[in-house]
């Protein structure tokens, strides 16, 4: 390292994402694959749950060795069990608007498609989407939305989260809005901040500046530092939550994981905290797009290991798997380190409740994962993990670094671990089928005997109000 700007404290895109610097690392990565004595090094150091620099993350996704190979996935179990438990989060994503300025080649939303249906949502309309997550059981949205300075100003993502907020049917109510919206100025995200959302979430798609170029032709999206350096300005602005992510299948896997690593490492070194979330779709078909043009697609056995070595490099942050992955995909990866998934979604404008009607096809890409929230609830309790609804922190301050420290110090299970169990009550209570209710029910009195007594005591109160109608929203 040294011979060139590669520089995590800068804040330029060029320095801190530094191609010659992922280039090196690349080759590192590649004469290392074979190497027992130094991969055996790797993994000591991986062992103590710190985390690892992107150099040794990268040797450990190239290795061919298969003893380590199968150390790595347990180690990555191991971390994920101690820092996140058994616990995972839902959300959903809502679709607000796909009018787009932008040129990207693998999205359809992209400017020259002129056979999409362009939808924008009336505040009515958002309203109808909102009580129908509301009625799944839902608490926890990512808002979605096509860059297009005219149709989608900055004025009207911030009345959409003031509508969002506002809505309290029967025993529902979305707790928190996380966005992701793209990349724009520091005085945009200090609003953003003041109307209380949570994650800000904005994905790379690639990190490789020239394929980045190259597949964003025109519009705004097309500067590659003003993308990159989005979270710097989000950060700026008072968000100290935010989400990374890449797309893989534009470009190299091992380049773009390389790329998410070094940027975790730039935001911890400039702003002591890193990423909230890291993100991991996979290019999917959509309308006009097909992933038969893109000649970087990867396996599910290189998914599942990009997903394992993430955990281990990064073990303190969030793994978000969306339902653009099968069932099969996402039961994978659910142990190795994901963390958040998605549950009953849909990638169109009003399609939660229908606004579109049947012949709609204003969604942004194709769904592998079609159950319904219930149906993803019930999995997930069969699984033995909790189903967390919680947004707890976010409404107490335990956002950027104060919640980094109680994840490092793996604290945070004295918190997340009651907070899921009663957000898992409330949905059993308001939304779940018999079978769930049933399943449900069996889990917490089970996770129930973990805890310690003064908690359970506690604890033990709320769900019994919870179950008696008597309150709704308790938290540690």
């Amino acid at each position: 390292m040294g011979k060139y700007n590669y520089n995590p404290f800068s804040t330029e895109a060029d320095k801190f994402i530094c191609h010659e610097e992922i280039e090196e690392t690349i080759n590192f990565a590649l004469n290392a694959r074979s190497n027992y004595t130094l991969m055996s090094a790797i993994m000591r150091r991986a062992s103590a749950g710190k985390g690892l620099s992107h150099r040794n993350a990268a040797a450990l996704l190239m290795c061919d060795i298969p003893e380590i190979n199968e150390k790595i996935y347990r180690l990555a179990k191991r971390i994920k069990l101690d820092y996140y438990g058994n616990r995972i989060v839902l959300f959903a994503p809502l679709y607000l608007s796909n009018y787009c300025v932008n040129g990207c080649v693998y999205c359809p939303y992209h400017v020259k498609n002129k056979h999409i249906s362009r939808k924008k949502m009336t505040q009515d309309e958002i309203r109808q989407e909102v009580i129908a997550l509301q009625d799944m059981g839902h608490k926890r949205l990512a808002l979605e939305l096509g860059e297009d300075p005219i149709n989608n100003p900055i004025e009207y993502v911030l009345e959409s989260i003031r509508t969002i907020y506002g809505i309290k049917h029967k025993n529902g109510s979305i707790r928190r809005v996380n966005v992701n919206i793209a990349a724009t100025t520091v005085d945009n995200y200090r609003r953003l901040h003041e109307a209380g959302i949570g994650t800000y979430i904005l994905f790379q798609e690639t990190y490789n500046r020239e394929r980045y170029e190259k597949l964003h032709p025109s519009g705004p999206k097309h500067d590659y530092a003003w993308h990159t350096e989005a979270m710097d300005r989000a950060m700026s602005g008072g968000i100290d939550d935010v989400g990374i992510g890449a797309l893989f299948g534009l470009s190299t896997y091992l380049y773009e994981f390389i790329g998410l690593l070094m940027h975790a490492e730039h935001l911890e070194a400039v702003f002591g905290v890193g990423p909230h979330t890291i993100s991991v779709p996979r290019l999917r078909p959509a309308d006009d797009i097909q992933t038969t043009d893109f000649q970087d697609c990867i396996s599910d056995d290189i998914f599942a290991k990009i997903v394992a070595c993430l955990r281990i490099a990064v073990p303190y942050t969030g793994m978000i798997v969306s339902t653009r992955e099968s069932p099969q995909t996402r039961e994978k990866v659910l142990e190795l380190g994901v963390s958040q998934i998605s549950g009953g979604s849909k990638t169109s404008v009003g399609g939660y409740h229908n606004l579109g009607g049947e012949e709609d096809n204003s969604a942004q890409f194709e769904i592998a994962d079609n159950r319904s929230l219930d149906e993803v609830v019930c999995w997930l309790l069969d699984k033995g993990y909790i189903p967390s609804f919680c947004t707890a922190c976010y409404r107490a301050g335990r956002t950027g670094d104060k919640f980094m420290e109680l994840c490092k110090d793996k604290q945070i299970h004295n918190f997340c671990h009651p907070n899921a169990l009663i957000t898992l009550e409330e949905y059993l209570q308001d939304y779940a089928s018999e079978q769930t209710l049933t399943v449900g029910r069996q889990l917490i009195d089970s996770e129930i005997r973990s805890l310690n007594p003064k908690i359970r005591k506690r604890l033990v109160k709320y769900l019994a109000e919870i179950r008696s109608g008597k309150g709704r929203d308790f938290r540690f």
